[in-house]
């Protein structure tokens, strides 16, 4: 249980990053309280890390023959993809997380979260 409220706090502060550095990718409301926007923040996350460990492995099944002809970089598609389901849930359970264009903008936030998520699991203990 703790190794998952650690990844959801990993992947929460990787999705706030890339929504700082991507102007395409908004998360929390302008001129929101900052405690309401952790709280959005962190069930943004919790969702997301749901869609990771139920749906993103079935995409990578299906799109490995895009992957092993693209040595790896189809990879970027598939987590940019995984942004796009995720903005379309938070949609539906009303949560302020929105991408403006799927090819640059969500590109750049799938390699944005990709590197922000490494660096945190460098420094973050992990139960394995």
């Amino acid at each position: 249980m703790r190794n998952f409220l650690i990844r959801v706090v990993a992947n929460g502060v990787a999705l706030w990053v890339a929504a700082l550095v991507v102007n395409g990718v908004h998360l929390g409301e302008e001129g929101g309280s900052t405690l309401k926007n952790v709280v959005t923040i962190l069930l943004v996350a919790l969702v997301f890390g749901v869609l990771n460990a139920v749906v993103k492995p079935i995409a990578r099944l299906l799109s490995l023959p895009f992957i092993v002809v693209t040595l790896g970089l189809f990879l970027i598609v598939v987590n940019a993809f995984m942004l796009q389901v995720l903005e379309w849930i938070c949609d539906w359970l009303d949560l302020p997380f929105t991408i403006d264009e799927f090819w640059w903008d969500a590109i750049w936030a799938a390699i944005i979260i990709s590197i922000v998520s490494w660096a945190l699991s460098l420094v973050l203990p992990d139960d394995d």
